[in-house]
């Protein structure tokens, strides 16, 4: 456990220009305090205790305004940045090296239709290593964000995301960065909105181009049919 919540502390200096030192994040980081919590609560879950590991949470909840369910599954060097409103449902798994910002949830779907049957049931997103989750996000139902994947600021993604590549809107869409090199990168809020082509945008412009050349073949369908009347006239 203390090497874990060490490599933790490193992880919040690797991805946090703001952070100074193990200690400053140690003190004041409340993402790191919540994983902290955890790292016990997971412990004590796996050993088949319910009721004490959810009071732990519960009391993390409250210090830290991170939940976490102490039976989700959290890999190595999470990172939870500025931590505020930020959920992690029981059946969610989390691979290493995977980067959080506030307001991101990783939930269920339709959690209040048919309750009894979805017990123990796989219900919360699997987010594969390197990932990172921007703002606001929501990240609902058994689905998988692969390897290396991003997830923009405030999207809501329903659908399972491939690796490599970014979700961004609501409902989100998949897209690829331009730059495959940079999209290796780490791009803090998990948006890079400067490589990544809007499909909406896509859209919009590719209609435009058909109307394009629909007014193009309309007129000339005119002068066609402005050259042929005077030799119908004429006969």
């Amino acid at each position: 456990m203390f090497k874990a919540i060490r490599e933790d502390l490193d992880a919040f200096l690797a991805r946090d220009p703001a952070a100074r030192s193990r200690l400053e994040v140690a003190l004041l980081y409340p993402g790191f305090h919540a994983l902290a919590i955890h790292h016990l609560t997971h412990a004590l879950w796996r050993r088949g205790w319910r009721l004490f590991p959810r009071f732990l949470s519960q009391l993390g909840r409250f210090l830290t305004a991170v939940e976490i369910h102490p039976g989700a599954t959290i890999g190595r060097r999470l990172v939870i940045d500025h931590g505020m409103g930020v959920v992690i449902g029981e059946t969610s798994e989390i691979g290493d090296d995977v980067t959080l910002y506030q307001g991101v949830t990783l939930g269920g779907t339709s959690p209040a239709v048919d309750s009894a049957a979805q017990v123990g049931k796989k219900r919360h997103p699997t987010v594969r290593d390197r990932v990172i989750i921007g703002s606001g996000a929501q990240v609902l139902g058994p689905i998988v964000i692969g390897e290396g994947a991003r997830v923009g600021a405030n999207s809501v993604v329903t659908k399972e995301v491939p690796p490599g590549m970014t979700a961004i809107g609501i409902p989100a869409q998949v897209v690829m960065p331009k730059d495959r090199n940079a999209a290796r990168a780490f791009v803090a809020y998990g948006t890079p909105a400067e490589g990544c082509p809007d499909p909406v945008l896509l859209t919009i412009e590719n209609l435009r181009s058909q109307v394009s050349d629909l007014k193009e073949r309309v007129g000339d369908l005119e002068s066609q049919l402005r050259a042929e009347r005077p030799r119908n006239q004429a006969s």
